[in-house]
């Protein structure tokens, strides 16, 4: 596990929540923080995933609170309809940033900086 108060940023990216982190999930979650809410179709198009991929990696991001899923009928017809959680918009947006905080500390990181008594 790396130290937490290291200075060297790159470290801390094993760090980062592996629930999002995963690609696929990371699109879906970057996609409806686009666009609001999107059916399963229009995600699935979106994303590239597959109907079970897609909606498996639903399953995970609706237990951990990050997503709601409504299902629903028009003209007996399934509709999914996908959209973030406040939990949800609050987690995307601190992944975010938390990565764009360790991309500026990486811009700024020199090897001379690393503590050469390890």
């Amino acid at each position: 596990m790396s130290d937490p108060d290291s200075d060297v940023p790159f470290e801390r990216l094993a760090e980062l929540d592996k629930l999002i982190h995963e690609p696929a999930r990371l699109s879906i979650l970057t996609a409806l923080s686009s666009c609001g809410q999107a059916d399963f179709t229009f995600l699935r198009r979106l994303t590239g995933l597959t109907r079970g991929n897609l909606s498996s990696h639903l399953s995970r991001l609706k237990e951990a609170g990050l997503v709601d899923v409504d299902k629903s009928f028009e003209d007996k017809t399934p509709v999914t309809t996908v959209s973030l959680s406040e939990e949800g918009r609050r987690t995307i947006a601190r992944y975010w940033d938390d990565l764009q905080a360790l991309r500026d500390e990486a811009n700024r990181w020199e090897a001379d900086d690393m503590d050469s008594s390890d």
